[in-house]
């Protein structure tokens, strides 16, 4: 029972580590911006040393991918406790795009994902870790609005990119101080007309 104590205690330890790297570097890179942020300067925000932050990230690009994993992460949260109500698959689409924007509207979140993400990372692992996560509950949708006449995989997959790909365009304008009602009808449109297809 201790011992069992002992690697919870180990393990909470851990995690509340790793968590304290990844809000120091969340931060800076938010501020600072990825290639301005440096390790020393996350684990001096972190209150850590470099042993520490080293025992669970490669390097610092590995620190960002978790950083972007978690935020994404914390997207497709947004969208599926939007979407548990009862509601038609159409219309599942047009509230889970409103959560998408709300959800995007997180202090640095546009920054992280959308701009530094493709940059740091690459346009393939960014694609990687969104089908990971709002990707995969997209193409879900998508295939309930659309049934019974559900498109193949790969048309399917194309369908949920290019929508995807809008929605983030949609988010960038909205930062900008584009209105997000009128970026949320005319989504709602695209939907509309993308399921009727």
């Amino acid at each position: 029972m201790q011992q069992e104590n002992s690697r919870r205690s180990n393990r909470e330890r851990s995690d509340t580590t790793r968590a304290a790297i990844l809000d120091a570097a969340r931060g800076l890179f938010v501020t600072r911006g990825y290639a301005d942020t440096s390790t020393p300067d996350i684990v001096a925000a972190a209150g850590l040393t470099r042993g520490a932050l080293y025992h669970h990230f490669e390097d610092k690009k590995a620190l960002f991918r978790a950083v972007a994993e978690r935020e994404a992460g914390a997207v497709a949260i947004s969208i599926e406790q939007a979407t548990a109500n009862d509601l038609t698959p159409r219309d599942a689409l047009k509230v889970g795009a409103r959560a998408y924007f709300d959800a995007m509207r997180e202090p640095g979140r546009i920054r992280l994902l959308l701009l530094d993400g493709p940059a740091v990372l690459g346009k393939q692992e960014m694609a990687a870790i969104d089908a990971a996560n709002a990707q995969r509950t997209l193409e879900q949708g998508i295939a309930e609005a659309m049934a019974p006449a559900v498109p193949g995989p790969e048309r399917l997959s194309a369908m949920a990119s290019l929508l995807s790909a809008a929605f983030d365009r949609a988010a960038l304008d909205i930062a900008d101080g584009a209105s997000a009602e009128l970026y949320a009808e005319t989504i709602g449109t695209l939907i509309d007309r993308l399921v009727s297809a």
